[in-house]
């Protein structure tokens, strides 16, 4: 079993054009990172790239790799080094041709843990992702590695309770979210805050509803749209590490790259699951009607 606290990391970045300074930089953080004595790095969303989803264009393809391929050879050689788990959410080219928005979990003796591939795919002015990604074929399984069993979900993912409730069910002892989510900057400041709180929110209220901890990733920075028909996209990061009853542990600020590290009590998530029994008292005799998509 895991030893408590854990102390872990979030590597939130204003990301460059060039993919191998993203990668470079994402080496520099889990040095840094292992130094302030993390056992768990945790990567934003396409961590290596720009977010090329703000526009529809063939070319973006040639910007896939394989896994295992460059970035998770890069990142294997540091965790190895530095005995740390990593969380890398990369664009994945399968040998068939197909085409994920993945996160390869890297073990502390450099291994490949295991994926996640992204199951919802947003279709949204801006981010066009069902044009880039084959929506999952992995499911909602937790990933083992030398910290615990990881619920590695990814962006989109993040509204849904479903993906987190199945994931805690599949004894998850974290859950972690890589996203790239931002303002349009036409919107007013009121409306950007309200977007930033429902985006916080909502993942505290999945670490309260399965009394697990929560890591979030956000990228930063402004990427403008490279087809220049949209105004672009300012990154709010505001990555933060929350307890199993919502609390914040450690955030960054919204414009500033950050190498974000906090503690996280395993043993007190296991005793919260005993003192509030929300699984005990689920009635899953009832819930029939959650795999319909609305009543008619």
């Amino acid at each position: 079993m895991t030893k408590s606290p854990l102390k872990v990391c979030a590597y939130q970045q204003a990301v460059t054009a060039g993919r191998d300074a993203n990668l470079s930089a994402a080496v520099a953080a889990a040095h840094e990172a292992a130094d302030a004595g993390a056992r768990l790095l945790l990567l934003q969303e396409l961590f290596a790239l720009p977010y090329f989803c703000q526009s529809i264009d063939n070319a973006h393809f040639e910007l896939a790799e394989p896994v295992p391929g460059p970035a998770t050879k890069a990142l294997s050689a540091v965790a190895r080094a530095r005995e740390l788990v990593i969380v890398a959410p990369l664009f994945e080219q399968r040998p068939s041709g197909v085409f994920h928005n993945t996160a390869a979990v890297i073990d502390s003796d450099g291994s490949l843990a295991g994926l996640y591939r992204k199951m919802h795919i947003p279709d949204d002015p801006g981010y066009y992702e069902k044009y880039y990604f084959t929506p999952g074929d992995l499911g909602f399984t937790p990933i083992d590695t030398a910290v615990g069993r990881l619920g590695v979900l990814v962006c989109w993912d993040q509204w849904f309770p479903e993906a987190a409730r199945l994931m805690a069910l599949a004894g998850a002892d974290i859950l972690l979210y890589p996203t790239a989510i931002g303002w349009h900057p036409p919107d007013d400041d009121n409306e950007q805050e309200r977007q930033r709180e429902a985006w916080i929110t909502i993942q505290r209220a999945h670490a309260i509803a399965n009394a697990l901890p929560v890591i979030s990733c956000n990228r930063t920075g402004f990427e403008a749209d490279p087809s220049g028909a949209l105004p672009g996209i300012e990154f709010w990061g505001s990555s933060f590490v929350c307890g199993p009853q919502g609390e914040i542990l450690a955030q960054a600020q919204p414009n500033e790259d950050t190498v974000l590290v906090a503690d996280i009590d395993l043993a007190r998530a296991r005793e919260i699951r005993r003192q509030w029994p929300f699984f005990r008292d689920r009635r899953v005799d009832a819930y029939a009607d959650l795999v319909r998509l609305g009543r008619d």
